[in-house]
């Protein structure tokens, strides 16, 4: 999804306790990618975990991906991110209507760190006036990672998706930008202030800095069971934050796995799979949901 963290998942960072092991992948993972290759009798997929911003040293991917990709007739990808049109179009969730604005929604306290939030990315307050309480968390996020040094220009999605347009490859999309910009419209007020209170919190312990480290460590590592400890480190410390990945992330799955499978038995182009990474890991990504469909599964 296109909202920064939790894609990468969510707004989230760290306790003390949990960051020797966001940034410490587990040996076995150590030489893979975050890369799946699901059989079927008649096709084969390609499954890869993403990020949502990057670096240029990302690139060029590993040998791995860029032999999958080749191998690939069709990219699929939660939604086109680069089709300015589409996202214009589902953007009308993100704000209020006018005279209604954000202030009018926050807390004093909640908005008082929200400022201080604010100053320190030299983002003025009247930019987010208009915009609701869980896409202005996930603006800070995203201006944390460029912080860090992170661009979503350097995204892998947007740089899967220009290659593939470019080379005039066949773009499909699991879901489509309509379909997540209903699923955050669909957030109660409640839920929009627990975000937006979770990410100022993390951000104000920097916790959010761990948290990419965390993520970025366990995607380059090919560890999927890093970024669930990412993840879940994150979920005990912030309440609502455990729902909120139920919503936005575990929700979606059957959804997705039933389009997955139905390029792999279509017995026609091999289609390469770009999804966050953490639609990938454990027992309920779609990995693992796929193997239990009696699909054949290997790490590359």
């Amino acid at each position: 999804m296109r909202i920064a963290i939790l894609l990468l998942s969510a707004g989230l960072g760290l306790p003390a306790a949990a960051q020797n092991a966001a940034v410490l992948p587990s040996p076995q993972a150590a030489s893979r990618e975050f890369l799946w290759e699901v059989s079927s009798l008649t096709n084969k997929v390609y499954l890869y975990g993403t990020v949502h911003a990057g670096k240029a040293g990302f690139y060029p991917l590993p040998d791995s991906v860029e032999k999958a990709f080749a191998d690939s007739k069709v990219l699929a990808v939660e939604a086109d991110i680069t089709d300015a049109a589409a996202m214009r179009k589902g953007s009308s969730s993100m704000t209020y209507v006018p005279p209604d604005s954000l202030s009018k929604h926050l807390p004093a306290p909640l908005q008082a760190r929200l400022r201080r939030q604010l100053q320190r990315f030299d983002v003025p307050e009247e930019q987010v006036e208009p915009v609701k309480p869980f896409f202005v968390a996930s603006l800070l996020v995203f201006n944390e990672w460029f912080r860090q040094g992170y661009s979503p220009n350097y995204g892998v999605d947007v740089h899967l998706i220009t290659r593939a347009k470019k080379a005039k490859m066949p773009l499909v999309e699991l879901e489509g930008a309509q379909a997540q910009s209903d699923l955050m419209a669909g957030l109660s007020v409640k839920e929009g202030l627990q975000a937006l209170d979770g990410a100022v919190t993390a951000l104000e312990s920097g916790l959010t800095r761990d948290q990419i480290t965390g993520v970025v460590n366990a995607w380059q590592a090919g560890d999927p069971a890093l970024l669930l400890e990412v993840t879940r480190a994150y979920n005990e410390s912030v309440p609502g934050a455990k729902e909120l990945e139920e919503k936005f992330i575990w929700s979606r799955h059957e959804a997705m796995a039933n389009k997955i499978e139905a390029y792999l038995f279509s017995g026609r182009d091999r289609v390469f799979v770009a999804v966050g990474a953490l639609h990938l890991a454990g027992p309920r990504g779609l990995v693992e949901i796929l193997r239990r469909r009696g699909h054949s599964v290997r790490q590359l």
